[in-house]
């Protein structure tokens, strides 16, 4: 039989703390041929009776490029994604004003906000010059590749 290889507390605790940060269900490693594999259950929302929604009273019809774009805030010429994933900021550190707010100009390469990936604070840049019209995540929030982050229009 071979000896059991020493149990690494903080590491699995690292991890853990990976997991929390990204939203991921499961993370394993190997190292020096110990291999490590933290996990957790995915929480399964509440199942409840279905609601149907009463409709608002009918306003003017919108045109139809608004009707797409409020459908679906991906199809907004404006929208700005996130390029990696990991932990969006809209401040520069705890306690500190935004980079930007809704109403905010900006111009082609202002700080929007930064997302955190790998201990690395990445800033993400104003692709092009306008008003913050929608701030689609919160701050700390995990987010994705591709995900939506705000609106500049």
């Amino acid at each position: 039989m071979a000896p059991k290889a020493p149990v690494d507390h903080d590491l699995i605790r690292e991890l853990a703390r990976l997991l929390d940060e990204t939203g991921l269900t499961e993370i394993e490693i190997e190292q020096e041929g110990l291999r490590i594999r933290v996990g957790r259950q995915a929480i399964a929302a509440p199942s409840s009776a279905p609601v149907t929604p009463v409709p608002p009273p009918p306003l003017a019809a919108p045109a139809p490029a608004a009707l797409d774009v409020a459908a679906d805030p991906m199809k907004h010429p404006g929208m700005v994604t996130s390029p990696m994933v990991g932990t969006a900021y809209l401040a520069p550190e705890p306690g500190a004003r935004r980079f930007v707010d809704i109403g905010t100009a900006v111009k082609a390469g202002d700080t929007l906000l930064i997302v955190e990936a790998m201990k690395t604070m990445n800033q993400i840049p104003a692709p092009r010059a306008g008003k913050i019209i929608q701030i689609l995540i919160e701050d700390g929030q995990p987010v994705e590749f591709a995900e939506p982050l705000m609106i500049i229009e």
